[in-house]
């Protein structure tokens, strides 16, 4: 019988409750056994390997395989054999889980950005699985680190995150074998030795236990197959029954009519002595998203208080039923080898209506939380202070700050329940409503660029629940922002086929704002494309539906947008007329701020089309206007451009002042300088050549 290590302490994740992000690695006084099996795997990462007996240097990392089944310890013994090395890998270690609770396999793509934001790296939005792991692996040839990667379902999954670099290790927890990813290093465990099996008893029962009946106590870890997970069990319930001999549990065990697997025997003797709540209770935390369960999720799902809710949680972590999570908030998690066992009872014990009604009521917590988080953003707003009083107090927060920190730390569990409540498919109402409020808080207390990334996967769980129940308007939403995020990281092809895909969807739900918004959306595409002429026909078929809806400022914009397409295009006549009704629509609807800034383009038009006189006087012209918009920055610019625009025209005495006048504004702080402007004024000018040509 093997040495066996268990983390009695339960498997912690970060501060921030993201699962691949780095993790707290239990103590040293937390680990029990196995001393041949680190022993081996630390000789492991030195040994020589297939590459180097051929004499060639190695072309990827170490890959240690720890192998067994769920509640052998395994994840214990690698975070233990990650303590003892880590101090050789100087630029840390990196976590990630990569199977669901239920065991469907991570994707790829969201264990890569995870993994790189762990690293303080950009991860594009929208970036597909080859460009992540790409990222990740230029990331890590430089660096020396470990990767510990919990619960692989297949090689391939490791394969895709492999550092091509002998200076980093990866350690692979799994349930078989790794084939396919050559010079992998396996350890196998089987049960704990029998000193350290009593060690783990003795941490809950006492020595007094053990002691007074020795033999006993070797009976009942034989009888627990040495297992970690039956063991932890079985000193919990004696612990709970502190005038029960360790005798009396292996009678029980002994006397269960079921011959079924040991953990399975254990767990349900403890179960059973549960009151019918906490057992219900126990039960639906099997639906809990990502297997991360707080107060309020417990609460939701049972149907009770959040006392209550927490006070289960806490008589469960002393049963060994869950573990607690290292947070800065009450975060609890079920033990993996025990869910297959919940989930078995609910199917059991709860009516399929019951158990749905319980994942509505977590998923309308969930909203309501996201609103508060939100909402406490927005003191200032009457009707958010509205919004706040009429919450009950359990889910209103106490500042700002506190609500960002649970936006942060519960975010892993909250992109789950999107994505559980989209797969769901029976719950769309509710599910589009937690979408939203995801969205809404995220942008709030993150902001849209920041939280990019999350966001076009939740945009693409709200295209998927548009798509299913056909609703056009929501499905416009969901592309264009797709769009936006594709656009913005330069999949410019990408954005386009989206735009043009949201310009269907607007047309079939009628929906006029979708169908101007994609129409200028495609052009904006096709002018990041350089293909002006297709970008000045769909800005100008947005323009005629303004018109047509009487909406001047959006009319007055869409005129400027068309005279930069014919800008870049060197068609410095019809740019000139575009701006000038550019000009005009910002006059009418009282657009200071906007007329000063078309007057700004239309003077720099007039120079690139060698009006110099004409672009002085509109510049004049714009410089009272930004004056009056009180645009500082505007004004320095346009005084720069008179001073080239009069060292041209021969006046450098006049010049000097403008110049001085911009340099007074803005100090140091200067706008783009005389020589950028010359360079993009020739630009145009080329390019009207190549028209002409």
């Amino acid at each position: 019988m093997t040495d066996q290590a268990v983390d009695a302490g339960g498997t912690t994740v970060s501060d921030e409750g993201r699962r691949p992000a780095a993790e707290s690695a239990p103590t040293e006084s937390q680990f029990l056994g196995r001393t041949r099996e680190l022993k081996e795997l630390r000789a492991d990462i030195e040994r020589a390997g297939l590459d180097t007996l051929a004499g060639r240097k190695a072309p990827r990392a170490r890959v240690l395989l720890i192998a067994g089944r769920p509640g052998s310890g395994r994840t214990a013994l690698a975070e233990e054999l990650v303590r003892q090395v880590a101090d050789s890998y100087p630029d840390g270690v990196l976590r990630a889980r990569l199977a669901e609770p239920d065991g469907t396999p991570v994707p790829t793509e969201r264990t890569a950005r995870d993994l790189l934001t762990a690293l303080e790296l950009a991860a594009p939005a929208g970036a597909d699985e080859d460009d992540l792991s790409e990222r990740l692996r230029e990331a890590l040839a430089t660096r020396r680190t470990v990767l510990l990667l919990d619960d692989v379902a297949d090689a391939g999954q490791v394969d895709a995150l492999l550092p091509q670099t002998p200076d980093c290790l990866v350690v692979a927890v799994s349930g078989g074998p790794l084939t396919g990813i050559p010079d992998v290093r396996p350890c196998t465990l089987g049960g704990m030795d029998t000193k350290s099996a009593l060690d783990l008893l003795d941490r809950y029962t006492g020595s007094v236990r053990i002691t007074v009946d020795p033999r006993a106590a070797e009976g009942l870890v034989e009888l627990c197959a040495n297992q970690p997970a039956a063991l932890v069990l079985a000193g919990a319930w004696l612990a709970h029954r502190p005038k029960s001999a360790v005798a009396d549990l292996a009678k029980q065990l002994r006397t269960d009519a079921d011959d079924g697997p040991i953990l399975e025997r254990v767990f349900r003797l403890t179960y059973a002595a549960l009151p019918s709540a906490a057992a219900r209770i126990l039960r639906l935390l099997s639906l809990a998203p990502a297997g991360l369960v707080d107060p309020h999720t417990a609460s939701a799902l049972a149907g009770c208080s959040v006392g209550s809710a927490r006070t289960a949680l806490d008589d469960f972590t002393r049963l060994g039923l869950v573990r607690t999570v290292e947070s800065p908030l009450p975060q609890y998690e079920v033990p993996g080898c025990l869910l297959p066992l919940l989930r078995s009872l609910t199917g059991a014990e709860d009516r399929p209506a019951e158990l749905q009604l319980a994942r509505a009521r977590m998923l309308e917590r969930t909203v309501r939380l996201l609103a508060s988080c939100r909402a406490i953003t927005e003191t200032d707003s009457s009707p958010a202070r509205e919004k706040l009083a009429g919450m009950p107090r359990a889910l209103r927060f106490p500042n700002p700050r506190a609500a960002a920190d649970w936006l942060r730390i519960r975010q892993p569990a909250l992109l789950a329940a999107a994505r559980l409540a989209v797969a769901d498919g029976e719950l769309d109402t509710l599910a589009r409503r937690l979408m939203a409020a995801l969205i809404r808080a995220m942008v709030a207390h993150v902001g849209t660029q920041a939280a990019a990334p999350e966001l076009y996967g939740i945009h693409r769980l709200v295209l998927d629940v548009a798509e299913r129940r056909n609703l056009p308007r929501e499905k416009a939403a969901a592309l264009l922002n797709l769009g936006d995020l594709d656009a913005q990281t330069g999949r410019t092809t990408d954005a386009l086929a989206r735009y043009r895909a949201a310009l269907d969807a607007g047309r079939e739900a009628n929906d006029p704002y979708a169908s101007g918004r994609a129409m200028e959306s495609v052009g904006g595409a096709h002018q990041e494309l350089g293909d002006y002429d297709r970008a000045a026909d769909w800005y100008g078929r947005a323009l005629a539906q303004r018109l047509a809806r009487d909406e001047r400022a959006d009319a007055a914009r869409l005129h400027g947008r068309i005279a930069a397409a014919h800008t870049y295009a060197g068609r410095y006549g019809e740019a000139l007329r575009n701006w000038r009704s550019a000009v005009t629509g910002h006059r009418r609807t009282g657009d200071v701020a906007g007329q000063a800034r078309a007057l700004s383009e239309m003077a720099r038009v007039q120079e690139y089309a060698g009006r110099p006189e004409e672009s002085l006087a509109t510049c004049h012209e714009a410089v009272e206007w930004a004056r009056r918009a009180d645009d500082v920055r505007l004004q320095a610019a346009l005084q720069l451009r008179l001073a080239d625009t009069l060292d041209r025209l021969g006046d450098p005495t006049a010049a000097r002042v403008h110049r001085s006048a911009a340099e007074g504004m803005l100090g140091d702080e200067l706008p783009e300088s005389a020589s950028t402007r010359e360079r993009d004024r020739n630009t145009c000018e080329i390019r009207s050549a190549s028209e002409e040509d």
